[in-house]
C-alpha cells in the first residue's frame, strides 16, 4: 500500500517520552497470556495446504531478520503526562481510531525522519501508566491551515490488557488488521533467553482473505493458494538449530513455539523485531539458513470457520 505523499514542516510539541525503544521488563504483559500471539502452538495440526502456501511464498527463499543494530521498527515509551495530538489527516480514515495519539518531540519513526513518504514510516508509542498502544502507519508531518501537526495512512489504539480484535473488515497500522508491537523481537527477549510471542512476518502477494486473529486483507491476487492474512506457521520441529548463534537460537526456539503470524505485505519471509545497538547483526545474519520450507502452515480454523484454540483457551 504505498502511495506517494507529499513531505510537510513539523512543529514538535511537549513530550513525556522516555528513551526510545525503553526495555519494559518481564512484568510488563503485552495483551494476556492467552492472546492469540502468545498461544503455545506446537502441537497444532498442519494445514493440509501447507504445501501450496510455503510453494507461493518460496519454498526456496531464505528466511530475513529485518532487524539489527540499524534495522528494524522503533518504538517508544510514554507516560500519562505526554501530550496527545489530533491527527489533521486519514487516508483511512473510515477504519482507523480517531482519538488523539502521544506523539512525543522527535518521534521514531521507522526508516527514520527522512525515510520515503512512501513507505511504511510507523510509529509505535507505548503508554506505560495508562498500558495503551498506540500505532499510526505512514506518518508525515503535516500543516492544514494554521494547525500545523501529522497525517497518517491509517492508526489503531489497543488496550494492551484486553484481547479484542478489530472491527471485521478493519484494518490496523498493519495489513492483517493487527497490532505490530506484539509480533517484534526486541533484544531484552533475547536477553531473558525467551520470546514468549509469534513473530509478525511478511510475504510480496497475499491472497483477498484472512484468518482469525486478522480482521483486513490486503490481497491482489485470486490464487487460492496465495497465502492469506493471519496464516500461522511454525518452524518445523526436526529443524536442527546446532550452528546457530545463541540469538538465533532463541528466535528459532520461538518460532517452533509460537510460530509467526503473517501481517502485512513486503518481501517474502521478513521477520521483524526492534532496533538496537546491542544486537549482533552476524548473529542474526545466521537465520538466512533457514528456508521457506523449513515451515509449515498450521490449521488455525475449524470446518465452520471458528479459530482453533490451545487447550484450555477460550475465544470469543
Amino acid at each position: 500500500m504505498k502511495r506517494f505523499l507529499p513531505p510537510a514542516v513539523v512543529v514538535l510539541f511537549a513530550a513525556a517520552a522516555l528513551a526510545d525503544n525503553e526495555e519494559l521488563g518481564p512484568k510488563f504483559q503485552v495483551f494476556p497470556a492467552d492472546n492469540p500471539w502468545h498461544w503455545d502452538v506446537s502441537r497444532f495440526r498442519v494445514h493440509p495446504d501447507s504445501p501450496k502456501f510455503i510453494a507461493n511464498a518460496g519454498a526456496d527463499k531464505p528466511m530475513h531478520a529485518d532487524w539489527g543494530t540499524k534495522y528494524g521498527i522503533p518504538y517508544v515509551v510514554v507516560t500519562a503526562k505526554q501530550k496527545k495530538q489530533k491527527i489533521l489527516e486519514w487516508q483511512y480514515g473510515d477504519e482507523s481510531d480517531k482519538d488523539p495519539y502521544p506523539i512525543p518531540d522527535n518521534p521514531p519513526i521507522e526508516g527514520g525522519p527522512d525515510a520515503d513518504p512512501g513507505s511504511d514510516r510507523h510509529i509505535l508509542m507505548i503508554d506505560r501508566d495508562s498500558m495503551m498502544l498506540y500505532e499510526l502507519w505512514q506518518v508525515l508531518p503535516c500543516e492544514k491551515g494554521k494547525e500545523k501537526g501529522w497525517k497518517a495512512g491509517s492508526g489503531a489504539i489497543w488496550d494492551l490488557r484486553s484481547n479484542d480484535t478489530r472491527k471485521d473488515g478493519w484494518t490496523s497500522a498493519d495489513a492483517a488488521g493487527l497490532a505490530i508491537f506484539p509480533g517484534l523481537v526486541r533484544y531484552e527477549e533475547i536477553e531473558r533467553g525467551v520470546i514468549d510471542h509469534a513473530i509478525r512476518f511478511t510475504v510480496q502477494k497475499s491472497a483477498k482473505k484472512y484468518w482469525f486473529p486478522a480482521t483486513h486483507h490486503a490481497g491482489r491476487g485470486d490464487d487460492a493458494d496465495l497465502p492469506p492474512m493471519g496464516m500461522r506457521i511454525r518452524l518445523k520441529a526436526s529443524f536442527e538449530t546446532k550452528g546457530f548463534g545463541k540469538q538465533a537460537k532463541v528466535v528459532l526456539e520461538a518460532l517452533k513455539k509460537h510460530g509467526g503470524i503473517l501481517a502485512d505485505n513486503g518481501s517474502d519471509w521478513f521477520f521483524t523485531g526492534c532496533p538496537d545497538k546491542r544486537w549482533n547483526d552476524d548473529d542474526i545474519g545466521g537465520l538466512k539458513k533457514v528456508k521457506g520450507g523449513d515451515f509449515e502452515v498450521l490449521e488455525t480454523l475449524d470446518s465452520k470457520g471458528k479459530p482453533i484454540a490451545p487447550p484450555g483457551v477460550k475465544v470469543k
